[in-house]
């Protein structure tokens, strides 16, 4: 009797433990309250200052208003895997500014056909001119104003030219000569009037006086200036004289930049004559031929003193006329000058 009241005692405490015995893995976690923020603490009105006596009072401050306390979000509740974007991907390669849709292979701006007036007036004018005005213009130029020690004496020499007129029509003065011993052994004046005949050549035209050597005569005259291809300045004038007497002279020069203010400028200048005139003392054919190197520097691009070495040689008759006449055929000379234009 007592071993069974025993063990009904002992089921009787394995139910009761049993019934008390939860399944807490299937009830919901309650979620803790969020701890309410602290209120910050009430603003204290300033003190009003004290009135003044020259000057009105301040006005009271308004006392600063409390903040809105907002309820705290719980970021650890929200799933962000399943929220998109507010603008979704766009694509903007298919999007223009005028919201047209491209046409591939067509242009937004069609070019227009090509016209018979257009093709007109892409082609240059007849003489390849840029467009003249009609201001006139001049320029004095002693290209040569020079000293020099020969070995027939010290001497004096000169080249220089001046023009006057516009883009197209000019009236030049053109001038050439040597002294020797006070004595003048050759001079002439020239007095032409110009006129362009492509981009960097004018034709010239006019009369040519001599004054030395012998009695004075004259010529007519007929020549070109201009610049030849590679930048060389060329003179190249004919003059027909009285009794059918011919006449050329060529003059080239060119300009080396050995700085920008350092200048070597080489000069070769012939004379041809159709016939003998002993006289004057010059032959038929090639008379004399000069050649020049000078070295200026151009302390202002208007005055540029120099000094160079001068080479002059007469051929044929001419070179007979000064033999005759106990000149040598030849000269070197060391020559010291300036250049000057304004």
């Amino acid at each position: 009797m007592f071993k069974f009241k025993t063990l009904a005692i002992g089921l009787m405490l394995s139910t009761g433990a049993a019934a008390q015995h939860h399944d807490h893995s299937s009830m919901p976690m309650p979620m803790p309250m969020p701890a309410k923020p602290a209120q910050p603490p009430k603003a204290t009105p300033p003190a009003k200052p004290a009135p003044k006596p020259a000057t009105k009072p301040k006005q009271k401050q308004k006392p600063a208003q409390k903040p809105r306390a907002e309820k705290p979000v719980d970021h650890s509740t929200m799933d962000h895997s399943q929220m998109q974007m507010e603008h979704p991907t766009m694509d903007h390669s298919q999007m223009q500014m005028d919201g047209a849709v491209p046409v591939p292979g067509e242009l937004r701006t069609p070019i227009p056909a090509l016209t018979d007036a257009d093709r007109e007036a892409a082609r240059p004018t007849e003489h390849h001119h840029a467009e003249h005005d009609n201001t006139v213009h001049s320029k004095v130029l002693f290209n040569r104003l020079e000293a020099f020690d020969a070995d027939h004496g010290n001497g004096l020499a000169w080249e220089g030219q001046a023009w006057i007129g516009t883009d197209t029509d000019k009236v030049w003065l053109r001038s050439e000569g040597e002294r020797v011993d006070d004595r003048t052994e050759s001079a002439d004046l020239e007095v032409m009037y110009g006129r362009p005949i492509a981009r960097w050549w004018d034709v010239v035209g006019g009369v040519r006086h001599d004054f030395k050597p012998g009695k004075s005569q004259d010529w007519a005259a007929i020549g070109l200036v201009g610049i030849a291809p590679y930048k060389f300045e060329v003179e190249a004038t004919a003059y027909v004289g009285a009794s059918g007497r011919t006449a050329a002279r060529i003059e080239a020069e060119y300009e080396v930049l050995l700085t920008n203010r350092l200048i070597l400028q080489p000069l070769v200048e012939a004379n041809f004559n159709g016939k003998d005139d002993e006289r004057r003392g010059v032959g038929s054919g090639l008379s004399t031929m000069e050649a020049g190197l000078r070295l200026r520097y151009e302390v202002h691009r208007k005055f540029a003193p120099y000094i160079g070495v001068v080479y002059e040689r007469a051929f044929g008759d001419t070179a007979d006329f000064r033999r005759a006449l106990g000149e040598d055929k030849s000269d070197t000379r060391i020559v010291v000058g300036v250049r000057v234009w304004f």
